[in-house]
């Protein structure tokens, strides 16, 4: 009977023992757990800094956008890689005058146009896009195709990395090298040569105009065959060009620019007050 209340302790201790080293093990393995996300959270953020600082001075060789884009369309990656100065100036006026009129002025994001945008929501008309030149960048680079929140976060990310890291002339001639402009085609110099015969550098003021008429939809707009609808917006676009001139990329010639938005944002605040002020007395 003795020997049955030592015993009987003993197995009473023996299984203590062994919960508290199963609650051990698996509070070890949680902690590993973390610990091993936390350094993959680390070195993702890390990679996520050091790509566009890399970026800066080496050309990205494929994108993630392109490669969901050949995946998803069968239309393969046609593309030439060619430096700013060998890409006529028509390319970057069309590109400004149409999609990012102050692309030199604002810091990646422009007030102007997202009001303009909230503005037409709010009216019910013809909704359009408030993405800057940056932001399409950051995109076409660091993003893929299919539109979402998720997305939207990664780009607004990456747009602020490219503006603190970049220069606007790099940024300008990332953007002239990676956008889509066509079923599988990149970059003014394969645009330019599919569609023109020519290189970019020798693209004239209406043919810029007509292929950055093709967006945002390159895949059903050809620039050599235009409709009657992308020779309206061809010449739009040709009339925005004439009106805003040469764009320069000199430290100067992008502070007045940046002095003249800033302007520009000021009196769009002050505009807003008045009529805000004119609802509240109704």
């Amino acid at each position: 009977m003795g020997e049955n209340l030592t015993f009987a302790p003993r197995k009473i201790k023996g299984l203590f023992i062994t919960r508290d080293m199963s609650k051990k093990s698996n509070a070890s393995k949680g902690r590993k757990f973390w610990r091993r996300l936390g350094k993959v959270i680390l070195i993702l953020f890390a990679i996520s800094i050091l790509l566009p600082i890399l970026y800066r001075w080496v050309n990205p060789p494929v994108t993630t956008f392109q490669l969901v884009q050949a995946v998803s369309n069968g239309t393969g990656i046609h593309k030439k890689w060619v430096p700013i100065e060998k890409i006529s100036p028509y390319m970057y006026r069309a590109a400004i005058a149409s999609e990012d009129n102050y692309f030199l002025g604002h810091n990646g994001f422009d007030v102007i146009a997202l009001n303009t945008v909230m503005e037409e929501r709010k009216s019910g008309r013809r909704k359009r896009g408030g993405s800057t030149i940056s932001q399409q960048t950051a995109k076409n680079v660091f993003c893929w195709p299919k539109s979402s929140w998720v997305r939207k976060g990664v780009e607004t990310y990456f747009t602020f990395l490219i503006e603190t890291f970049w220069s606007k002339e790099r940024i300008m001639e990332v953007y002239l090298n990676v956008i889509e402009m066509g079923p599988g085609i990149y970059g003014a110099e394969k645009a330019a040569q599919t569609y023109f015969n020519c290189h970019a550098s020798q693209l004239t003021a209406h043919q810029a105009a007509l292929i950055t008429a093709c967006y945002p939809n390159p895949q059903k707009r050809n620039p050599a065959h235009p409709t009657a609808y992308l020779r309206g917006r061809a010449a739009n676009i040709e009339g925005k060009m004439a009106r805003y001139g040469t764009p320069k990329f000199t430290k100067e010639y992008i502070s007045h620019v940046r002095e003249r938005y800033l302007k520009s944002v000021e009196k769009m605040e002050q505009r807003k007050k008045k009529q805000q002020g004119k609802k509240k007395k109704k």
